[in-house]
């Protein structure tokens, strides 16, 4: 195994094997191992997938095995099942990381509903999560860079695993959302805005773990086509984050 390639350990594939589909029909796949390390390393690289070593085989199989695994949402499950193996933290974060949007990434039917949209910074996708203060993230959902924090924060609170605290910055200071929050039996612990008339219960000792989803983020775009689009389709960019988030923290 070349040392300048990423590959998987024994112990982090044997964490990812029983997770991996088995229904497999006719010919048996080859090397998950092999295979899923090269998707690792372009993921990382930020490469394209005609460039991929040639240590990890054909590069069309390490395409398609990427794109049929996404479709199937494979790549989410995997993800889930580890994130939620350890049962629900004690308090979790929201925030949200916009990325460009490469032109390799035009192209698309309907591009506003594969998550692109355009803000200040261009055609940027909105990469919005949910992470424990250990920087663990625990779900996720994009949309584009134009969607405002408090609208998707809505959508992705559905997928709030249980918990005490939840801590969020301005943007998710709505009445909306607080009300979807203490409904679940979690304190949102929320800066309120300053053309607030009433301002709510804040502990700005509790606030100072907030940092750990922005440290997330940071080690999420150190995956280069993570922290650059280049896929045209929402289900390949979601998956591209889930196995970047899975590498990082779950394995």
């Amino acid at each position: 195994m070349s040392r300048d390639c990423f590959w998987l350990t024994k112990d982090q594939f044997a964490l990812l094997k029983p997770l991996l589909p088995n229904d497999t029909r006719g010919k048996p796949r080859v090397d998950d191992r092999r295979v899923i390390s090269g998707i690792i390393q372009v993921l990382k690289s930020g490469g394209r997938w005609i460039d991929a070593p040639e240590v990890y085989g054909p590069r069309k199989t390490l395409y398609n095995r990427f794109v049929c695994w996404a479709a199937k949402g494979v790549w989410v499950d995997i993800f889930h099942a580890l994130a939620t193996a350890g049962g629900p933290p004690a308090q979790v974060l929201i925030d949200s990381s916009a990325v460009k949007a490469h032109r390799c990434a035009s192209g698309g039917k309907g591009e506003h509903q594969q998550a692109i949209g355009r803000s200040r910074g261009g055609r940027t996708t909105k990469i919005h999560a949910l992470t424990d203060v250990e920087c663990r993230p625990v779900a996720f959902l994009l949309t584009g860079g134009q969607i405002a924090d408090c609208t998707a924060g809505a959508v992705l609170l559905e997928e709030m695993p249980r918990s005490a605290i939840l801590h969020g910055d301005k943007g998710y200071d709505s009445d909306a959302i607080r009300q979807q929050v203490e409904q679940r039996g979690t304190m949102p612990n929320i800066p309120p805005k300053a053309n607030r008339k009433w301002k709510n219960c804040f502990s700005p000792v509790l606030y100072r773990d907030r940092n750990a989803i922005e440290r997330m983020f940071c080690r999420l775009k150190d995956f280069r086509r993570v922290a650059t689009r280049y896929d045209r389709l929402a289900v390949n960019f979601m998956a591209a984050v889930c196995i970047a988030a899975t590498v990082s923290y779950w394995l």
